[in-house]
């Protein structure tokens, strides 16, 4: 339900902007170090297909997480969600300067695990938020925050590439990076979640303190989403987005230092080009939404990708390959945020929906790095992007599932208890 009323609210100006620092903030700790990838794999001596196995252990670390993050939203809430992200990212990104720094690929693994768990465990709660944001302003919001984030990954894909022709140690660059995460995301915590409006809150006879659920509830609530088959046909959408928006981040640095025989630093300027591309049309993405809605912009965008990722497949120079990428950002855009928009839908069972998806999006973190790491071995990493259409074609077949979902009526006060919201932050926090 939409609160156009509260629209004009200080706290809910105030959250909608701290929250878009926040994806920002995902954007440029996502980027900086994907920027120097090249680095790590020649400090470790790695091969291709041995840095993608390692690329996997962190998707692994986010798939064991994802699911039970919507129950720790649905327990304690986004603020200590994200709270618990923020001291697993700083210790997982330290870990991940000090590998390469000292020849340990173990060390590597680790932060690169902890790095994955603590993105699964922030994205979450800042992707509810961003649902909550856009129902309580009645329209459509959520492209800016990610928008936001694709900012903050040119950003840091600048500042990777930046720091790799100035001969930056990784080490240095990571652990300044996770000293600015922390304060970011401390500062950022007390006004970023908004106060809970009434059909967020659980429905029934006695008052809101008595009907909170059990334990055992709460959980049973994050799994009921599982069991959904319109969630799990959105969940398939967002994995297809995942995978091509995922891939790009890990491997097209990598495809153009050796498809194209360039340097590191070129290779983060075309990875900034990608992300540059999708934050225009996340920008413009609100106003495409609510022009042709939904299944229309899936579409297209899934059409877009596939042009894009072929021509940069099979371009037979750098400028026409980079049009290519332009292309594939394009496409690639407003897949995730349609899709996470349409898991939103019910604001008493986004937690849950938002988790699923987020799985789903997990899963092809899970199978790109290997399976791309393998086929750039025999056909090179350029080729091997574009096995990506095939989920784009996936994409397209499904796009009717993210139409907007048609809620049953609330029930009345004196009726059976509706089903469990997110549990609602302390007030005294805000």
């Amino acid at each position: 339900m939409n609160h156009p009323a509260r629209s004009g609210r200080p706290e809910l100006a105030r959250a909608r902007w701290l929250l878009m620092g926040l994806f920002a903030l995902t954007g440029i700790t996502f980027s900086s170090w994907l920027a120097r990838l090249p680095t790590v794999r020649d400090s470790l001596d790695l091969s291709t297909a041995e840095l993608g196995g390692i690329l996997l252990v962190g998707s692994v670390g986010a798939l064991l997480t994802v699911t039970a993050s919507g129950m720790v939203v649905q327990r304690f809430g986004s603020r200590r969600a994200l709270l618990a992200s923020t001291a697993v990212l700083a210790v997982g990104y330290v870990l991940m300067g000090l590998g390469p720094t000292f020849g340990s690929v173990l060390l590597l693994a680790v932060g690169i695990f902890l790095n994955g768990v603590a993105v699964a465990l922030g994205n979450v709660p800042i992707n509810v938020e961003s649902g909550r944001i856009e129902r309580a302003m009645g329209r459509t919001v959520i492209p800016q925050f990610h928008a936001a984030f694709s900012i903050g990954a040119v950003t840091g894909s600048a500042l990777g590439a930046a720091a790799s022709h100035l001969d930056v140690p990784v080490a240095t660059q990571f652990s300044l990076m996770a000293l600015v995460a922390v304060v970011w995301r401390l500062a950022s915590l007390r006004g970023v979640v908004l106060p809970y409006a009434p059909d967020e809150l659980p429905r029934a006879r006695a008052p809101l303190p008595a009907t909170r659920p059990s334990g055992r509830r709460r959980i049973a609530s994050a799994l009921d989403s599982w069991r959904e088959p319109r969630t799990l046909l959105i969940g398939l959408v967002v994995m297809a987005a995942a995978l091509s928006e995922g891939s790009a981040n890990d491997w097209l640095s990598l495809a153009v230092v050796d498809g194209f025989d360039r340097t590191e630093a070129i290779g983060g300027i075309v990875l900034g080009l990608f992300v540059a591309s999708m934050t225009v049309v996340r920008l413009l993405g609100t106003r495409l939404l609510d022009r042709f809605g939904r299944v229309a912009v899936l579409r297209a965008s899934g059409l877009v990708s596939i042009v894009g990722l072929l021509l940069f497949g099979f371009a037979p120079s750098l400028p026409l390959a980079g049009v290519g990428v332009a292309l594939w950002g394009f496409g690639a855009a407003l897949a995730v945020p349609v899709g996470i928009a349409a898991a939103s839908d019910d604001p008493l069972k986004s937690a849950g929906r938002v988790a699923v998806v987020s799985s789903f999006a997990s899963v092809a973190s899970i199978a790109a790095p290997p399976l791309l790491g393998l086929a750039a071995e025999s056909i090179g990493a350029r080729h091997a992007l574009t096995l990506i259409a095939v989920a784009m074609v996936v994409s397209v077949l499904l796009a009717r599932q993210v139409a907007p979902e048609r809620r049953a009526p609330a029930p009345a006060a004196d009726g059976p208890a509706a089903a469990v919201g997110p549990r609602p932050e302390p007030v005294h926090a805000h």
